[in-house]
């Protein structure tokens, strides 16, 4: 993940932290603001981004699977976010390249975006605490 441009981490950080706010629609706003400044490239890498800060650079490659038991009756975003990190996990752009163009195709690249943010939270803080509710 080091070799990312500071851009691209600034806007990753910008997206957890409107993750962790629960602001759905401020995380799509810094993806829309991604794409009009640096075009699907951009959200790509930040999508890559916040896949290197929940998965780690410690994972040998190739071990991750891209299928496994029950992904087919998870939801579209689910099954996404699930294969594209373990695309990174596998140091396999090319798979996750080919991710983030079939869920453009079919117009779920948003959802897959929320998702993917909304796991890199829960990922990184873990469930709230009843006290933090409050």
């Amino acid at each position: 993940m080091t070799d990312l441009p500071q851009q691209t981490r600034d806007d990753a950080a910008a997206v957890l932290h409107s993750a962790l706010a629960g602001d759905g629609d401020a995380v799509v706003g810094t993806f829309d603001a991604v794409v009009d400044r640096s075009g699907v490239a951009g959200a790509y890498g930040v999508a890559w981004c916040l896949a290197a800060t929940m998965v780690g650079d410690d994972v040998p490659a190739g071990t991750a699977a891209l299928d496994f038991p029950g992904i087919d009756q998870a939801n579209y975003d689910t099954r996404w976010v699930a294969r594209f990190l373990s695309a990174y996990a596998n140091r396999d752009p090319e798979t996750g390249e080919a991710l983030f163009g079939a869920a453009i195709a079919d117009g779920l690249l948003p959802d897959c975006l929320l998702t993917l943010a909304g796991s890199a939270v829960a990922t990184l803080y873990g469930p709230k605490s009843p006290s933090a509710a409050q």
